[in-house]
Protein backbone atom coordinates (compact mmCIF):
# COMPACT_ATOMS: atom_id res chain seq x y z
CA UNK A 1 0.00 0.00 0.00
CA UNK A 2 1.19 3.59 -0.56
CA UNK A 3 1.32 5.57 2.53
CA UNK A 4 2.34 9.45 2.67
CA UNK A 5 5.14 10.36 4.70
CA UNK A 6 6.74 13.76 5.82
CA UNK A 7 9.81 15.39 6.03
CA UNK A 8 9.68 18.20 9.04
CA UNK A 9 12.78 20.10 7.83
CA UNK A 10 11.09 20.76 3.94
CA UNK A 11 7.89 21.96 5.40
CA UNK A 12 7.36 25.45 4.88
CA UNK A 13 4.34 25.89 7.02
CA UNK A 14 2.54 26.68 4.14
CA UNK A 15 -0.87 24.95 4.62
CA UNK A 16 -1.00 23.53 1.06
CA UNK A 17 -1.70 19.85 2.05
CA UNK A 18 -4.77 21.38 4.26
CA UNK A 19 -6.26 23.43 1.24
CA UNK A 20 -5.54 20.61 -1.10
CA UNK A 21 -6.84 17.91 1.44
CA UNK A 22 -10.53 20.09 2.18
CA UNK A 23 -11.06 20.60 -1.68
CA UNK A 24 -10.38 17.12 -2.27
CA UNK A 25 -12.75 15.59 0.28
CA UNK A 26 -15.51 18.82 -0.68
CA UNK A 27 -18.66 18.28 -2.58
CA UNK A 28 -17.61 20.45 -5.37
CA UNK A 29 -13.69 19.40 -5.59
CA UNK A 30 -13.83 23.31 -6.54
CA UNK A 31 -11.21 25.40 -3.89
CA UNK A 32 -13.54 28.29 -4.11
CA UNK A 33 -16.81 26.53 -3.70
CA UNK A 34 -15.21 24.20 -1.25
CA UNK A 35 -14.03 27.12 1.02
CA UNK A 36 -16.90 29.93 0.33
CA UNK A 37 -19.87 28.04 -0.63
CA UNK A 38 -20.32 24.40 0.58
CA UNK A 39 -22.22 23.50 3.59
CA UNK A 40 -21.77 21.99 5.63
CA UNK A 41 -18.01 22.86 5.02
CA UNK A 42 -15.60 20.37 4.53
CA UNK A 43 -12.22 19.16 6.42
CA UNK A 44 -9.17 18.84 5.62
CA UNK A 45 -7.77 15.43 7.06
CA UNK A 46 -3.90 16.44 7.83
CA UNK A 47 -3.22 19.56 9.69
CA UNK A 48 -0.21 21.20 10.09
CA UNK A 49 1.57 21.33 12.92
CA UNK A 50 4.20 24.01 14.14
CA UNK A 51 5.33 27.66 13.19
CA UNK A 52 7.06 28.75 10.13
CA UNK A 53 10.36 27.63 12.02
CA UNK A 54 9.47 24.52 12.61
CA UNK A 55 6.65 22.42 11.11
CA UNK A 56 5.17 19.18 9.89
CA UNK A 57 2.08 17.86 8.28
CA UNK A 58 0.40 15.49 10.46
CA UNK A 59 -1.80 13.04 8.65
CA UNK A 60 -2.95 9.37 9.77
CA UNK A 61 -0.10 6.83 9.19
CA UNK A 62 -2.39 3.90 8.93
CA UNK A 63 -0.62 1.73 11.63
CA UNK A 64 -0.04 -2.02 11.12
CA UNK A 65 -1.93 -2.36 15.04
CA UNK A 66 -4.17 0.92 14.71
CA UNK A 67 -4.50 1.94 18.46
CA UNK A 68 -7.75 3.73 17.13
CA UNK A 69 -9.56 0.70 15.72
CA UNK A 70 -8.36 -1.19 19.52
CA UNK A 71 -10.70 1.43 20.93
CA UNK A 72 -13.57 2.43 18.95
CA UNK A 73 -16.66 1.77 21.09
CA UNK A 74 -18.86 1.07 18.35
CA UNK A 75 -16.66 -0.20 15.64
CA UNK A 76 -16.52 2.77 13.18
CA UNK A 77 -12.61 2.64 13.39
CA UNK A 78 -11.95 -0.06 10.69
CA UNK A 79 -8.45 -1.36 9.11
CA UNK A 80 -9.49 -2.54 5.69
CA UNK A 81 -8.02 -5.55 3.86
CA UNK A 82 -5.85 -3.22 1.59
CA UNK A 83 -4.37 -1.75 4.96
CA UNK A 84 -5.79 1.68 5.15
CA UNK A 85 -7.69 2.87 8.62
CA UNK A 86 -10.96 4.63 7.45
CA UNK A 87 -13.80 5.21 10.09
CA UNK A 88 -17.62 4.68 9.02
CA UNK A 89 -18.67 7.87 9.24
CA UNK A 90 -22.61 5.99 9.86
CA UNK A 91 -21.19 4.29 13.26
CA UNK A 92 -19.51 6.88 14.45
CA UNK A 93 -20.88 8.73 17.53
CA UNK A 94 -18.43 11.31 18.06
CA UNK A 95 -17.35 10.45 21.52
CA UNK A 96 -13.53 10.62 20.91
CA UNK A 97 -12.19 7.68 22.27
CA UNK A 98 -10.17 7.21 18.85
CA UNK A 99 -8.72 10.93 19.31
CA UNK A 100 -7.56 9.93 22.92
CA UNK A 101 -6.10 6.64 21.44
CA UNK A 102 -3.95 7.75 18.42
CA UNK A 103 -0.31 8.63 19.74
CA UNK A 104 0.48 10.96 16.73
CA UNK A 105 -2.95 13.35 17.20
CA UNK A 106 -3.81 12.08 13.34
CA UNK A 107 -7.89 11.79 14.74
CA UNK A 108 -9.74 15.03 14.55
CA UNK A 109 -13.78 14.77 15.72
CA UNK A 110 -16.03 17.30 14.09
CA UNK A 111 -19.35 15.80 15.03
CA UNK A 112 -17.52 12.45 13.35
CA UNK A 113 -14.38 11.41 13.37
CA UNK A 114 -12.12 12.21 10.86
CA UNK A 115 -8.80 11.42 9.58
CA UNK A 116 -6.47 10.78 6.52
CA UNK A 117 -8.19 8.08 3.92
CA UNK A 118 -4.78 8.17 1.95
CA UNK A 119 -7.46 9.30 -1.05
CA UNK A 120 -7.61 6.15 -2.56
CA UNK A 121 -9.51 7.54 -5.33
CA UNK A 122 -6.59 9.05 -6.31
CA UNK A 123 -3.63 8.61 -7.75
CA UNK A 124 -1.60 10.73 -6.02
CA UNK A 125 -2.65 11.91 -2.20
CA UNK A 126 -3.95 15.39 -2.30
CA UNK A 127 -1.76 16.69 0.25
CA UNK A 128 1.38 15.10 -1.44
CA UNK A 129 0.51 16.72 -4.92
CA UNK A 130 0.25 20.05 -3.91
CA UNK A 131 3.07 20.50 -1.64
CA UNK A 132 5.28 22.64 -3.21
CA UNK A 133 8.64 21.73 -1.21
CA UNK A 134 7.83 17.79 -2.11
CA UNK A 135 7.92 17.68 2.74
CA UNK A 136 4.96 15.29 1.84
CA UNK A 137 6.15 12.06 0.02
CA UNK A 138 4.63 8.79 -0.83
CA UNK A 139 6.27 5.18 -0.42
CA UNK A 140 5.22 1.58 -0.45
CA UNK A 141 5.15 -0.18 2.45
CA UNK A 142 3.79 -3.59 3.33
CA UNK A 143 -0.03 -3.96 4.00
CA UNK A 144 -0.09 -6.16 7.97
CA UNK A 145 -3.12 -7.22 8.99
CA UNK A 146 -2.33 -8.78 12.49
Amino acid sequence: MKKVFAYEPLCLNCRLCEVACKTAHSKSKNIIKAYRFENPQPFARVRVMGDNADSVAVQCRHCDDPLCVQGCITGAMQKGADGFVLCDTERCIGCMTCVAMCPFGAVRVETVALKCDGCTDRPIPACVEACPNRALFVRESEVSND
